[in-house]
């Protein structure tokens, strides 16, 4: 690697919240002066959560995700021949472990450029490897940086992060790979558990999170990389399995909310791709389909986040491989910009768009990206200006890859929208050369919602398919309610409202009422809370909260009913009146509910918005499972 330049004057902390004068390359325009006045970080409050499809701040006012990936601390290197070799590195960019471009600039004159072009948060990747790696990175690594000599890569990492955050950018932190190579094909990297065990993965998720739990401008961990398919075997959805990345990413952001930082957003990724991409064998790539039918429930609502990935070499239906792997599916370039909306919409966008489903949450295209100044294709082109045109038309949160890269008399990989030379020297998006400067401008530019944003009603859905799937706090810190069952339980504050009849299913909510719970629970098995002259469900097993208490969750051994789970309500909170809402032979769910199907064909029940869910019904009669058949709802005060 070049040795460069030690040292560029620092830019002053007022100047960096500045648009500041672009160091112009050998080559540059005479429009480079041309610079629109891009916001850079504003003022916010942290830390951040989510109010329905918006990321707000701690004030409650909207904080758009306007992010870029500063890449290399996941690794560069090709996998194959020396990794002190650049050629062996991917598009000749050698990051040497740490994130791009430490020795051709100075850190602060790169996070200036960061803010400079609009940019208020930054996805940080890494990879697992870099966390125990305690070989120090090479003084040819940090060259414009000498105070990082004698360094590892985690302490790198550790003073960029402070860099970017003290600047008043935020930080996500990006769980790219399990090793120090470029993703992503089959490399070893394709899951979080493909080169360690998931427990391993989940440990340092809980290092990292607990080790910057005190710089709150780090905002989010993103849990995992473009999960697809290794060799043998794909992820899923639910299963159950080793390779189900539903709950694996249920279970560690569940961790780290609990035993590590409950501060921050927990960002999950789709399926990036299953299946052989061979003409006549099945393959896909799922993205965030899947969340329809069976999204996550956070012990801590508002702190989920959706994301997934789009390039124009890529599609629906192709691996984005030219040669083997490659099939005749078409790109996302392809496609024209109706069908480009359709696709994108249902792929991933749905998350944000479909308000009061169990699945709302705000989606974050944290990467997509094209070539710049060498790109001349006319299709990748128009879809790079389609894809923003979405982005503005949705308001959607996005993180554009890569911000930082090399260039060599203004030649190079040209997808970074900041490049440095061995010299030094910057070339940047506004030099007045690169085709990107305008639909860049238009997405950081962009109207969109600003301020307070108002709190909504939170829908969750229960899923203990495989196992428990407790989600309220108070509840996980007490005994076993009901050992030997599969046991669910709604987030502290919702209430139980919807069950399937087979499944295991249910829905929650806070809607009309969110109660922190006024003290004590009843786990529920028998009729002793059933009154005389009140059979709400003649000749069946009536598991009915007592007075004064709602459903909050159940349990279930195999498929059938085992006891509900009563909590008690507020002094006045519920009423009386009820209503059973029978679903052993339909669904019986009112003429508009809310929450989405939450038991995608399953015959369910729910009570109104201004009801609450108060027992279950189940008949053991011969040929049946004792799956719930109805619900006694009853009106809130």
């Amino acid at each position: 690697m070049v040795t460069v330049r030690a040292a560029v004057v620092r830019a002053t902390l007022a100047a960096v919240a500045l648009v500041l004068p672009l160091v112009q390359g050998p080559g540059a325009t005479a429009a480079a002066g041309a610079v629109p006045r891009l916001e850079a970080a504003a003022e916010w409050t942290a830390p951040l959560s989510t109010r329905g499809r918006w990321i707000v701040d701690a004030d409650g006012d909207r904080f758009k995700l306007r992010s870029g990936n500063w890449h290399g601390a996941s690794g560069t290197w090709s996998g194959t021949g020396s990794t002190a070799d650049d050629g062996n590195h991917h598009a000749g960019e050698n990051a040497g472990r740490i994130p791009l471009g430490l020795d051709r600039a100075p850190m602060a004159e790169i996070v200036a450029g960061l803010r400079e072009i609009g940019v208020n948060s930054i996805r940080l990747p890494f990879s697992n490897e870099m966390i125990h790696d305690t070989v120090p990175v090479t003084d040819d690594a940090v060259a414009a940086n000498p105070v990082l000599r004698g360094m590892t890569p985690l302490q790198v990492y550790d003073a960029v992060v402070r860099e970017l955050t003290a600047a008043g950018l935020a930080v996500i932190l990006n769980n790219h790979t399990n090793t120090t190579r470029w993703c992503c094909g089959i490399d070893g990297n394709e899951r979080w558990n493909a080169s360690r065990p998931t427990r391993t993965w989940e440990n340092d998720w809980l290092f990292m999170a607990r080790r910057y739990q005190d710089n709150k401008r780090v905002v989010g961990a993103d849990l995992y990389n473009e999960v697809r398919r290794d060799i043998w075997d794909d992820p899923n959805w639910g299963l159950g399995d080793d390779h189900d990345w539903f709950a694996a990413s249920q279970r560690v952001g569940d961790r780290i909310l609990t035993e590590a930082n409950p501060d921050l957003l927990i960002v999950v990724e789709g399926i990036n791709w299953t299946g052989i991409p061979v003409d006549g064998f099945p393959h896909e790539r799922p993205t965030l389909e899947p969340v329809r039918r069976l999204s996550h429930t956070l012990v801590d609502s508002g702190k989920l986040v959706y994301s997934a990935h789009f390039y124009d070499y890529t599609g629906p239906n192709h691996s984005g491989a030219t040669g083997t792997g490659e099939t005749t599916d078409p790109r996302y370039r392809d496609l024209s910009p109706a069908e480009l909306i359709d696709v994108l919409n249902r792929q991933a966008f749905f998350t944000a768009a479909e308000r009061d489903r169990h699945f709302t949450a705000p989606v974050w295209i944290s990467e997509f990206g094209v070539g710049g100044r060498g790109e001349t294709g006319a299709r990748q082109r128009a879809w790079f200006e389609n894809f923003v045109d979405h982005l503005v038309r949705t308001d959607a949160d996005f993180a554009y890859w890569p911000l930082v890269g090399w260039h060599e008399n203004r030649k190079g990989n040209g997808w970074a929208l900041l490049h440095w030379d061995a010299a030094g020297h910057r070339m940047g998006l506004y030099d007045g050369d690169d085709w990107r400067a305008a639909a860049w401008t238009r997405l950081v530019g962009a109207s969109g919602r600003t301020g307070q944003v108002a709190a909504v009603p939170e829908w969750s859905q229960l899923s203990p398919d495989h196992g428990d799937f407790v989600q309220s706090r108070r509840m996980r810190a007490l005994p076993d309610w009901d050992s030997g069952a599969r046991k669910a339980a709604c987030p502290d504050g919702q209430r139980l409202l919807g069950l399937s009849h087979t499944g295991n299913r249910g829905l929650c909510s806070d809607v009309s009422a969110s109660w922190v719970p006024a003290g004590g629970h009843e786990v529920v098995r028998d009729e002793r809370h059933v009154t005389a002259g009140n059979d709400w469900a003649s000749g069946y097993t009536k598991l009915q909260c007592a007075a004064g208490h709602y459903l909050a969750g159940y349990s279930v051994r195999g498929s059938a009913v085992s006891a509900a789970l009563c909590v008690a309500a507020p002094a006045g909170g519920l009423g009386g009146a009820g209503r059973t809402v029978w679903f052993d032979r339909g669904d019986n769910r009112g003429p508009a509910p809310k929450g989405g199907d939450f038991a995608v064909g399953r015959y369910k029940g729910q009570c109104a918005d201004d009801e609450y869910a108060a027992g279950i019904a189940y008949t053991g009669r011969v040929g049946s499972s004792r799956t719930p058949d109805a619900l006694y709802c009853r009106k809130l005060a």
